[in-house]
């Protein structure tokens, strides 16, 4: 059991991150080196987290074992007693043997570390290229990340010589080393005290107004006239965008050199635009005799580039109005069955999807009701207070964690409670809620914010491959400090209980922060008491009045735009849903009468061609008697055939003779100039 619990964590740790990227990314069209990436990255930062609490549970025992060794004692199977007090030190469960654990903290912290500053900023530069080969790509790639790794090197640089030249100091290799990890570590604890206060208060009361029927459906019609602002910006830039590929697929035929990379450009455009453009694409050109001006390979660069930014975008405008609006007919569809009296969930659209029949089976209309309007409201106001309580004790404990005598924070307290005892299942329990309470408040701020449309994840795969890179990058920089922050809570971290105790091997690879004394006691200290005035302005939504301020639309109960806004959603949701039943009473309509009328048709079928086989018998036994020309026989029929298939060829209206063709004369089709004399009031009945 020493190695299984690890084992199994490293394997749940995986489909989970392979679960949440899936749900944003796309597997099937974006590139796989992009998804690899990604997926190392978010799956190194949750095996961190998960992994932690054993590492914490290991270490407690250790710790045991050698006061153990330094008094009397008798060693029994798989614990040890204490001779003077008699106490046992029990194994845990999930005991991971010496020597495992440091190594594979190294591996996981220095491959994120690599991923985060050197591989994920060069694959961003790399996706968002618009080069048209992969050396292009690569050297555009190159020249957009000198800056960000020049002023790295510089700064590192600069260091180095301040280091080799002032004789007071006398670093080695390790505190260099020291001295990079609490550099990174600074940078990712200054980002994470503010992503931490806004979802410490955002979450709790997210899921506090979930309960709140009226709020969420005035919050959807916000968004979706949001939404269509957006999606129309999108449209009309994908218009632009499509005209400028226009003008270069007709100036840039098949024969120039560059038509290569204006069919790769072709590629990426939505399927309506390319069979609208594929027409003028075989024209011959000779490119070399006319001086006309041609689009450099760079323009060509750029707009690839434009385009695929612009398909992407509208692509994701077009699927999220659609996820808004099913999730707006749900909303208006709970809000009128909260006053049914049959307790039974009513629909006003049927699932587009095939629903599973398990799921049809337990989750009936009465228990929907039940859920929907009964149980779902108290569910949720139920763990917004839980998670309202687990707010406060971080604030406190953010606050009090530097206090040793007497110890203030709470997380502190129950782990030195549980270590007493030695319940390593309780203290697992512990550490495992409390860091996870801590990375969903700092990870759920990194997939809500959106930084216009260069970062934002969305959901129901329409993340692009720059947003899903930058939330690596991301992830990689705040999990580290996040974990540190985490040990200090619990005082499992020696610079900030001020005890000669054994570390956990993930601080050992850490090194000493003493080498930095004001920022092990200062910085890292002091600076998380910021988390305070962080949660009060979100409190008060502070952020969100000087956005609104800016011009930047937020939704706000007390301000008149955000009416304005709620009134057009509205209008919007109200329109689609009548579009929508009107195309549901048309398929019921034809879906009625192809029942109805289904048997009549294949039955009137049926004997259309019984008919047909008796004419055609009755043909060939009169195919060699002699026609009379008042006889009712087979030749009309066929002549109105051969009419029919010459009616395909073009006519010649400048003709100056008829063509004395007796099926032509006879029938009195054609005349000169082009008229058809069988469609006169006089023709039309002769053959009745």
């Amino acid at each position: 059991m020493s190695g299984a619990a690890l084992g199994l964590e490293i394997v749940f740790v995986f489909f989970l991150a392979l679960f949440l990227l899936h749900r944003y990314g796309d597997f099937k069209k974006q590139h796989r080196l992009v998804i690899i990436a990604t997926l190392l990255a978010w799956y190194l930062c949750f095996l961190i987290v998960f992994i932690l609490p054993l590492d914490v549970s290991t270490t407690i025992y250790n710790r045991c074992k050698l006061a153990v060794n330094s008094s009397p004692a008798e060693s029994n199977g798989s614990y040890v007693t204490l001779a003077p007090s008699k106490q046992k030190c029990f194994k845990p469960w999930s005991y991971i043997p010496n020597g495992i654990m440091p190594i594979f903290w190294r591996v996981v912290y220095w491959t994120s570390q690599f991923l985060t500053w050197i591989l994920l900023p060069f694959m961003q530069s790399y996706a968002r290229s618009g080069g048209f080969s992969i050396t292009g790509k690569i050297k555009t790639a190159l020249i957009e990340n000198a800056i960000y790794y020049g002023t790295y090197l510089l700064i590192f640089g600069a260091f180095l010589i301040y280091v080799a030249v002032n004789p007071n100091f006398n670093l080695q290799w390790n505190q260099l080393q020291t001295i990079g990890i609490a550099a990174a570590n600074t940078w990712g604890l200054f980002l994470l005290v503010l992503l931490l206060g806004y979802g410490l208060v955002e979450i709790p009361r997210s899921h506090w107004n979930g309960a709140k029927r009226g709020y969420l459906l005035m919050k959807t019609y916000f968004k979706a006239a949001k939404l269509m602002t957006e999606k129309a910006d999108a449209e009309e830039n994908l218009e632009d965008i499509m005209e400028e590929v226009r003008k270069v697929s007709e100036s840039i035929k098949y024969n120039h050199p560059l038509r290569k990379c204006v069919d790769t450009i072709l590629k990426k455009c939505p399927t309506e635009y390319q069979e609208r453009m594929g027409r003028n694409m075989d024209d011959y050109e000779d490119f070399d005799e006319r001086q006309n001006s041609y689009p450099s390979e760079k323009s060509l660069v750029k707009l690839h580039k434009q385009v695929i930014y612009s398909v992407q975008r509208h692509r994701r405008t077009q699927v999220q109005w659609q996820i808004l609006l099913e999730q707006a007919f749900y909303l208006e569809d709970v809000a009128k069955n909260e006053t049914s009296a049959t307790r039974q969930f009513v629909h006003t659209f049927h699932s587009q999807e095939p629903e599973n029949k398990i799921i049809q089976y337990f989750y009936t209309p009465t228990v929907e009701w039940y859920w929907e309007c009964l149980l779902r409201p108290w569910f949720y106001r139920v763990l917004a207070v839980v998670l309202a309580t687990f707010s406060v004790i971080v604030v406190w404990s953010e606050c009090t964690f530097f206090s040793t005598k007497p110890v203030l924070s709470l997380f502190a307290v129950f782990i030195q409670l549980a270590e007493k005892t030695y319940n390593y299942i309780y203290i697992e329990m512990a550490c495992f809620l409390t860091i996870f309470f801590l990375s969903i408040c700092v990870y759920s701020t990194v997939f809500r914010i959106r930084v216009f449309n260069y970062y934002y994840l969305a959901s129901h795969h329409q993340t692009d491959a720059y947003s899903l890179l930058f939330s690596g990058m991301l992830f990689c920089r705040l999990t580290p400090p996040l974990c540190l922050n985490f040990l200090g809570l619990t005082h499992m971290d020696a610079t900030i209980s001020h005890k000669n105790t054994q570390p956990t091997a993930y601080t050992s690879i850490m090194g000493s922060m003493r080498v930095l004394s004001f920022i092990a006691d200062g910085f890292y200290i002091y600076y998380p008491m910021l988390v305070v005035i962080l949660c009060i302005a979100t409190y008060f939504s502070l952020g969100t009045r000087c956005l609104n301020l800016l011009g930047f639309q937020q939704f706000m109960g007390d301000s008149e735009m955000t009416s304005d806004l709620i009134d057009e959603g509205k209008e919007l949701i109200r329109r689609e849903k009548r579009k929508r039943q009107r195309q549901e009473e048309g398929e019921n309509r034809r879906r009625e009468w192809k029942e109805r009328y289904g048997n009549r048709d294949d039955s009137t079928r049926n004997r259309a061609v019984h008919t047909d086989q008796k004419e055609s018998s009755f043909t060939e036994t009169n195919a060699n008697r002699p026609l009379s020309k008042y006889t009712r026989s087979n030749g009309r029929t066929e002549r109105d055939r051969i009419e029919l298939l010459q009616d395909a060829e073009p006519l010649d209206f400048n003709a100056d003779s008829v063509n004395n063709d007796p099926l032509e004369s006879d029938s009195g089709r054609y005349q000169p100039g082009g008229r058809y004399l069988s469609m006169s009031r006089s023709k039309i009945f002769d053959d009745v």
